[in-house]
């Protein structure tokens, strides 16, 4: 049997000519354009069902209120605001936190990128697919699970370039745990801003990381364009149930008053994080996430903000975190629609599973939640690529299979195209009853675009399939990952730009060492 590797050699084959020829082919794809959706979104509930989710959040931030954790300037903006504070807990009064948002919070935003042509727009009619965040681990098929290191998160980083309808270049898309923590967030963001020209996701562990990112960004874009434009997207995670701490706090601060996105996603394993149904989990979450964004409003009125959700049930036999569940779904369509009456963008959960491996769990959890973000109406979709053992883990394989899907569900969202083109009349009248399209003028026309055609699924016949090596879809897909890497370019950067992101992070990693700060 031909192997995934020998499948790669031979593409390696044939003189430098051939490599060269192929580089120029391969380096630089064209990038599609953030989804400006020409299909529509499934809902679950009607208005009354969406007010009467409202209507119990506010019962939730009235009666019970939500903790915000060593940050005494948080509470007193809340205070001075009309809140009743008392110790850490933060009560509002019913319908506080929305008009807040509703009265400044934009409904949609640009995110540059330092290529402007990869620019999205966040929020309104518009969808865009994002890598995971956050996993300690990798994984190819070759050498299995391992630690993350500097070396994959650049991997990763220049896949994600390269991948056509992944538009974003996310923020932590593995932990390179061979960097100490205190230094990592400089290589990440450096990772990011040089050898991927997408937007990109901010540091939030620590205020002074958030601060290093805001520096780098204004190194690339300017100080003032920084200050009057979002050029950062960040996560603050809550502590469900109903609490912000200080870390996620400070992160949230820093970038709000340099006028960065801020997404505020409350943190949910329901049955253990919330109710252990459906309308109490949606209530719980709307509560810890308008309550952020009000604070976003009443830091600096009119940052870009986002409602986010990571929702998932837990299974009540085992403790482990379930995805692909019709409840996830569930949460994810209601709370989008939640979002869209609050008037702000949503962020929510992409293609996650719990299979350690890609095989056909991973496929089809992650089909389910993808397709569910979707067709809920989700903005941003994070965790739309490369997800194994529930965030544990990044795939390789997992990233270009995932990344497929996307690259298909934009081109359904292109819709129905009902051009004179394609009602394609001249076609049926030239062919007739009882003959075939094949050679039509029609067909010759358009027959390289008229259909999505995948790029690591398998259509031959059984006999050419199996004269090909009899490859599986993550076999497949793992010479993908590698001839993309072998066949990889650095997106242009201006030498000058280049040599500040060095100096700025040489000098800090002075500062982090002098300081003895590993952590």
């Amino acid at each position: 049997m031909t192997t995934a590797r020998q499948e790669v050699g031979k593409s390696r084959r044939g003189g430098r000519s051939a490599r060269r020829e192929k580089r120029a082919q391969s380096a630089q794809p064209t990038a599609l354009p953030y989804i400006q959706r020409n299909v529509g979104v499934y809902t679950l509930l009607d208005d009354e069902g969406l007010s009467l989710i409202e209507h119990n959040a506010d019962t939730i931030l009235q009666e019970v209120g939500m903790e915000f954790r060593d940050d005494p300037e948080v509470l007193d903006i809340f205070r001075d605001a009309g809140a009743d504070v008392q110790g850490e807990r933060v009560r509002f009064e019913r319908g506080m936190c929305r008009r807040i948002i509703q009265t400044t919070a934009p409904r949609q935003f640009r995110q540059h990128a330092r290529n402007p042509e990869r620019t999205v727009m966040i929020g309104g009619n518009n969808t865009l697919f994002c890598p995971s965040f956050g996993p300690p681990f990798v994984h190819d098929i070759e050498r299995g699970r391992r630690y993350a290191t500097l070396e994959d998160f650049e991997n990763l980083t220049k896949l994600h370039h390269m991948l056509p309808a992944v538009h974003h270049s996310g923020g932590v898309v593995c932990e390179p745990v061979d960097v100490p923590v205190a230094e990592r967030h400089l290589a990440m963001t450096s990772a990011h801003l040089r050898l991927n020209d997408k937007p990109f996701m901010g540091a939030v562990t620590a205020p002074e990381r958030s601060l290093d990112t805001v520096n780098l960004a204004k190194i690339v874009f300017g100080d003032t364009f920084v200050e009057e434009n979002c050029c950062i997207y960040s996560v603050v995670n809550t502590n469900a149930p109903l609490v912000l701490d200080a870390t996620m706090l400070g992160a949230l601060k820093t970038y709000a008053r340099h006028n960065q996105a801020v997404v505020v996603s409350p943190f949910i394993l329901a049955g253990a994080m919330s109710p252990v149904t459906v309308a109490g989990t949606l209530a719980q979450l709307f509560a810890e996430a308008t309550a952020g964004l009000s604070l976003i409003q009443l830091i600096r009125p009119g940052a870009p903000c986002v409602f986010g959700t990571f929702s998932s049930p837990i299974s009540l036999q085992t403790g482990a975190p379930t995805f692909g569940t019709p409840e996830g779904m569930q949460i994810q369509y209601c709370a989008a629609a939640l979002a869209r009456r609050l008037g702000v963008p949503f962020h929510s959960v992409g293609a996650l599973t719990a299979s350690k491996v890609p095989d056909a769990q991973a496929a089809y959890e992650s089909a389910m939640q993808l397709s569910a973000a979707f067709h809920a109406g989700v903005n941003f979709i994070i965790h739309a690529t490369g997800c194994l053992e529930g965030l544990l883990t990044t795939g390789y394989e997992k990233v270009i299979m995932d990344a497929d899907r996307c690259a298909a569900l934009q081109r359904f969202a292109e819709g129905v195209d009902l051009s004179e083109e394609n009602q394609a009349l001249d076609a049926i009248r030239d062919v007739g009853p009882g003959n075939h399209y094949l050679g039509c003028d029609h067909t010759q026309r358009n027959f390289e675009t008229a259909f999505f055609r995948s790029t690591v699924s398998d259509n031959k016949t059984y006999e050419q399939w199996s004269a090909d090596g009899s490859l599986w879809e993550h076999e497949r897909a793992n010479a993908t990952w590698k001839s993309m890497l072998y066949t990889y370019q650095r997106p242009p950067l201006e030498q000058g730009i280049d040599d500040g992101i060095s100096d700025y992070t040489a000098k800090r990693l002075e500062q982090i060492r002098s300081n003895g700060d590993s952590s």
